[in-house]
């Protein structure tokens, strides 16, 4: 633990972990990781569906960091129209679980957050 923070004082070095989470900490990335994970292979718009309220904007930006980083790889078949498909690599899928694990965590301490909440709304 030391070391990550050592490394993390030291802005000459690149810090492994202010890198990946700053990549991969907004909510885009990580419904699209998961949502990925869930389904497996994914058409854009399939996966825009699933989401929910992102636009194809912020999708598009979101699925090019997460390709160019190594987390999800896209396919293009040469139809017309292009048919494009998203899918994790192997990487991603271990980022999916890593994932599975904090959401786990979170719905299990809900309740002591909640109550944590309220009693400091309360003074």
């Amino acid at each position: 633990m030391k070391l990550i923070l050592d490394r993390a004082k030291d802005q000459s070095k690149l810090c492994p972990v202010r890198d990946v989470i700053n990549r991969i900490s907004d909510k885009w990335s990580l419904l699209s990781i998961l949502a990925l994970g869930t389904h497996g292979t994914l058409r854009f718009n399939a996966l825009k569906k699933e989401i929910g309220d992102v636009s194809q904007r912020m999708l598009t930006v979101t699925l090019r960091n997460l390709e160019e980083d190594g987390f999800v790889s896209r396919k293009i078949y040469a139809e017309v129209p292009p048919r494009v498909e998203y899918q994790l690599t192997e990487m991603g899928q271990g980022l999916m679980q890593q994932a599975l694990q904090l959401a786990d965590w979170a719905n299990n301490q809900l309740p002591e957050i909640i109550s944590s909440r309220k009693k400091f709304i309360k003074n």
